[in-house]
């Protein structure tokens, strides 16, 4: 494909994610809410691996929306299997990230969908229902907060100082308590809360400078990755790799900043 039938292609999957989160918060207030059933789909007896039947009606109703309008294009989901693609795109679906916020009645967790043009994340979307707004990649290769209908672009800060810098981080229970005193300095900054993607839509609006976590799934990190790099953030794996094989991921608001912390993980990486 060329460059300019590229962009016309863009254009077009980016009038389509935008159509997405009025659609999906019809589906969920109206149909779904308060009617959640639970299940741990973990394979390991003492882990917890959060599912409800809502994440599965989300993603069905993500699927069919999809394959009405771009057939040939590849699906991957969380739960459900692989849908291969024809056309080179394909769409990378988490119908709920934060199901544990989810479970508990916190309005953090978000719908997360990326468009992917032979296998790189290309735009993104990160909707919040409860919280009524989302963040968008433009077709521009900008960064956008959209809440009440207003579009706002977004911007990372660009504060080097990392002593007095905003950092989020979740383990998870994955980093030992061992590992954990061997970055002790990092974990000592760690003062602020890390709620699943909308740490990261924070990051990309300039509220944080940091977001750290353990065993990201594709689905839950690449919708994230065009938001960050088009707000002019930086995304790495802690060993400071392309961050689609997902995994242990680092997000920074600057080059400075992703270098120290990137020293600082390396006790553990």
């Amino acid at each position: 494909m060329d460059s300019r039938n590229l962009k016309k292609s863009k254009q077009n999957y980016y009038k389509f994610l935008k159509s997405l989160p009025k659609k999906i918060n019809k589906l969920y207030f109206k149909k779904l809410k308060g009617k959640f059933k639970l299940n741990n789909k973990s394979k390991n007896k003492n882990g917890f691996d959060p599912v409800t039947n809502i994440d599965k009606a989300i993603e069905i109703f993500l699927r069919k929306e999809i394959i009405k309008k771009f057939p040939k294009d590849g699906i991957v989901g969380e739960e459900f299997k692989e849908k291969k693609s024809k056309s080179g795109f394909s769409w990378i679906i988490d119908p709920i990230d934060g199901t544990r916020s989810f479970v508990i009645g916190s309005p953090t967790w978000s719908n997360l969908i990326s468009v992917n043009y032979k296998n790189q994340p290309t735009l993104g979307l990160a909707n919040f229902p409860v919280l009524k707004k989302y963040y968008i990649t433009g077709s521009d290769k900008s960064s956008y907060l959209v809440e009440n209908n207003k579009f706002k672009k977004i911007k990372v800060t660009k504060s080097e100082n990392i002593k007095n810098a905003k950092i989020a981080g979740n383990f998870f229970g994955y980093l030992s308590l061992n590992e954990q005193k061997k970055i002790s300095k990092l974990t000592k900054l760690m003062r602020y809360p890390c709620s699943d993607a909308l740490s990261y839509c924070q990051l990309c609006d300039g509220k944080l400078n940091v977001v750290l976590q353990c065993y990201n799934k594709i689905w839950d990190i690449h919708a994230l990755i065009p938001l960050i790099k088009n707000s002019g953030g930086i995304v790495t794996t802690w060993k400071g790799k392309a961050p689609t094989d997902a995994g242990n991921i680092i997000a920074s608001s600057n080059k400075v900043l992703h270098k120290k912390i990137l020293k600082m993980l390396k006790k553990v990486c």
